[in-house]
């Protein structure tokens, strides 16, 4: 009797529709209306993101390039620039701070010379910049939804090596770098070393090869970096 009435409550609390259920459980498509599904209706902040209004934009300011001069100003100038524009997430004007065929390179390790047959954090040349540009500026994107941001600090800048002057010169230059990431209100801090090899074109600096050496590359995270430090 007691098997029998066990089966009786299941037959009573059975899905009458188990099939159409789980349909509407899972499967997310057509949803009509505001209604938020999926992982936006988990956070909210995740949705796709809305045009800011006018009032609320705090305009990025473009660094003026400095005229050439005194080499090693010239160069602490064109840094501060660099890192003023990725603060400012004004990422075409970053990008075309390199040459034609400049590279952007994060390496795993200190130990590693180049970027072919191995591992990197980074290594794209402008046409990957420009890709990566296009994937967080969509409107769509979900890692750029909630509230994020960048300041950077650089400094100990040393010219390493110079060769050539004028129109042909080429420079080697390191500098130490400090990067705080703030994504909603978590705080993540990057350290490291940036070693630049810059060239002029039309009389402007321009990046051939930027190198990052993070102190913290090995370090566990919680996602993953979406644009360059």
């Amino acid at each position: 009797m007691a098997n029998s009435k066990q089966g009786d409550d299941a037959s009573a609390h059975a899905d009458p529709n188990p099939a159409f259920r789980l349909a509407q459980e899972i499967v997310i498509e057509n949803a009509g209306g505001d209604a938020q599904v999926g992982a936006q209706a988990i956070a909210p902040d995740h949705s796709p993101r809305a045009a800011a209004a006018a009032s609320a934009l705090v305009p990025a300011v473009r660094p003026v390039a400095v005229a050439a001069g005194d080499a090693l100003r010239e160069i602490e100038q064109f840094l501060y620039r660099q890192s003023e524009l990725l603060d400012g997430k004004l990422w075409q004007d970053y990008i075309d701070l390199f040459t034609d065929d400049g590279v952007y390179w994060m390496p795993v390790t200190p130990e590693q010379t180049e970027w072919h047959g191995s591992p990197s954090i980074f290594a794209e040349d402008k046409y990957m910049m420009e890709v990566r540009m296009g994937r967080v500026t969509h409107p769509t994107a979900w890692s750029q939804a909630p509230m994020w941001g960048t300041s950077h600090v650089i400094g100990n800048v040393v010219i390493e090596s110079a060769s050539g002057g004028g129109s042909a010169g080429e420079w080697i230059v390191r500098s130490r770098f400090h990067m705080m990431e703030l994504r909603r209100d978590s705080v993540r801090h990057f350290g490291g070393t940036y070693r630049h090899t810059l060239v002029r074109v039309d009389g402007q600096l321009r990046i051939k090869l930027q190198r990052v050496d993070m102190f913290n590359a090995q370090a566990p995270y919680d996602y993953v970096l979406q644009v360059w430090v």
